[in-house]
């Protein structure tokens, strides 16, 4: 039987905000400011592991990987400020992604939000790109769930639920393999975005595609 999709819940970075650069980069000054050898090789592993995490649960693998004696509080206050300071030069969202929204809205398709953002980067995210513009009040970070991130499903349940739709009639857009499996579990079919070329993080979704201008909404709604 044919699901009847009524509403896309999207992830925020990396997949309609352009953000990944800047969290590579927080991670990547964070490590190298500790004087701890950090060769390439290791950069492409600790960016792999992180893609996609929330801070408390990058900077715990950053800790234990790099055998930092740094508390994991510290840890993540300092990356905050990196990244924080990075945003100030500017964010974008993907392309594409104004103009598949608003496809989205022709087709009276509920959206929202599900991130493991903190607080912090979602007020600026917010700040810069006005996502109220395109979501209203449904947009959902972890701390609307105890901080648990993905890939646990809390987060895509929590946003389903206040949608008001059944999560087997949601559509997710993700570009973390944390992601897809977060909203895997949730019931919803995962729609992986590869915005950056690292299509091994989203293998495991349901559909897998480049950009939002390939994503058949005919197709999902069984529009003729």
């Amino acid at each position: 039987m044919k699901i009847e999709f009524k509403a896309i819940i999207f992830d925020m970075d990396g997949t309609i905000v352009d953000t990944e650069h800047i969290w590579v980069n927080a991670t990547n000054n964070l490590i190298k400011s500790k004087g701890v050898e950090y060769p390439i090789e290791l950069q492409v592993e600790v960016n792999r592991l992180t893609h996609g995490l929330a801070i408390h649960k990058s900077c715990k693998i950053i800790k234990d990987l790099m055998k930092l004696e740094d508390t994991l509080e510290s840890l993540m206050q300092e990356k905050s400020n990196i990244a924080s300071s990075l945003y100030q030069d500017g964010i974008k969202f993907i392309e594409g992604f104004e103009e598949f929204h608003k496809l989205v809205m022709e087709h009276n398709l509920k959206t929202g939000i599900a991130t493991n953002a903190d607080d912090r980067t979602l007020t600026i995210t917010d700040q810069k790109l006005q996502l109220n513009r395109f979501f209203g009040e449904h947009i959902y970070n972890i701390s609307r769930v105890n901080n648990v991130c993905k890939p646990d499903p809390a987060i895509y349940l929590h946003a389903a639920e206040k949608l008001e739709i059944s999560p087997i009639n949601c559509i997710a857009i993700e570009d973390s393999a944390h992601g897809v499996k977060a909203a895997k579990a949730a019931g919803m079919y995962c729609i992986g975005i590869n915005t950056h070329g690292k299509s091994e993080q989203i293998k495991d979704a349901d559909e897998i595609v480049d950009g939002f201008a390939q994503i058949n909404l005919k197709k999902l709604l069984n529009i003729k």
